[in-house]
């Protein structure tokens, strides 16, 4: 795996990562909340691209790569500026145009949004969003419910050491004690939008969230969700009114959240997840 320091217009960075000089059509991942390229999904994901001749490429997300970024801002659901750098650096870095990316929870609803701003003008030919938090304010609720808590704790624990560890390093226009923070609503309210120039969580979301963004798609899309997903409710999900011709919204029964593994043996599963990714590109680029 290759690493590359990206500096940005702003005077920050991010950490892009690509696994071998494939002459395939390049693909880009997007990891979701607090990712990496230690994710679950990742190093599964980015081998199986590579297998099956694309060029896989990692976007770390500002402060994800294991350092602090260097401003108090950082990144967020609905910020697709730093996507639209990675994209451009990465046509000039590879000498090809960025043919698909991939986006994984908080990283799938940053591509879509991408997608619906961009509407022509994408320079994607497909894309593959999976579990996808298409409205923000719902996630944060779900989360507070039941056995959702879970994931919702342990998400919360990974923000605050994030927002410690930076504060460490820089001078923060915020001061806020976060191991007093239990909620998702609360901490987008009291760090993410003040952070980043929202009035407040709900005008966070509300810019934020994807799924209004969804009719003005025109890149052929795929989206996988599940409806067991624990971060949201079923109706979270877009109904065909909110969908452009170019998106197809692809739903199993059980899948959980980024889950999506099968077979008789839990101690051997399959990773469907990656197979039909996987599938798809091979499929809209003629590579089998």
């Amino acid at each position: 795996m290759t690493t590359e320091r990206l500096e940005l217009p702003d005077s920050d960075f991010l950490d892009i990562a690509w696994t071998g000089e494939n002459s395939g059509p390049a693909v880009l991942l997007l990891h979701g909340l607090e990712g990496s390229l230690r994710s679950h999904y990742a190093t599964g994901l980015l081998s199986a691209l590579h297998r099956s001749g694309f060029l896989p490429l990692f976007m770390h997300f500002r402060g994800c790569s294991g350092e602090p970024n260097r401003l108090p801002r950082s990144y967020h659901s609905g910020e697709t500026g730093d996507l639209q750098q990675v994209i451009r650096h990465a046509e000039e870095r590879f000498g090809r145009p960025v043919s698909a990316a991939i986006g994984i929870s908080l990283g799938g609803n940053v591509l879509l949004k991408w997608l619906g701003e961009q509407a022509d003008a994408s320079t994607l030919r497909t894309a593959v969003a999976v579990s996808v938090p298409f409205d923000l304010n719902d996630c944060a609720m779900r989360l507070d419910q039941g056995t959702s808590r879970i994931y919702r704790n342990h998400l919360l624990k990974r923000l605050r050491a994030s927002y410690k560890r930076k504060r460490g390093r820089v001078r923060m226009p915020v001061e806020v004690d976060v191991d007093r923070i239990r909620g998702f609503r609360e901490f987008d309210d009291k760090v993410t939008a003040p952070l980043h120039g929202f009035r407040g969580v709900d005008h966070y979301y509300r810019e934020s969230s994807c799924r209004q963004y969804l009719k003005y798609i025109k890149t052929p899309t795929l989206v996988l969700h599940a409806r067991d997903d624990p971060f949201m409710w079923p109706n979270t999900m877009p109904g065909a009114a909110d969908l452009s011709p170019a998106v197809t919204l692809e739903v199993s029964d059980a899948g959980g959240h980024v889950g999506f593994v099968h077979g008789p043996h839990p101690l051997n599963p399959g990773y469907w997840l990656e197979e039909r990714i996987v599938s798809h590109l091979q499929s809209f680029f003629g590579m089998y």
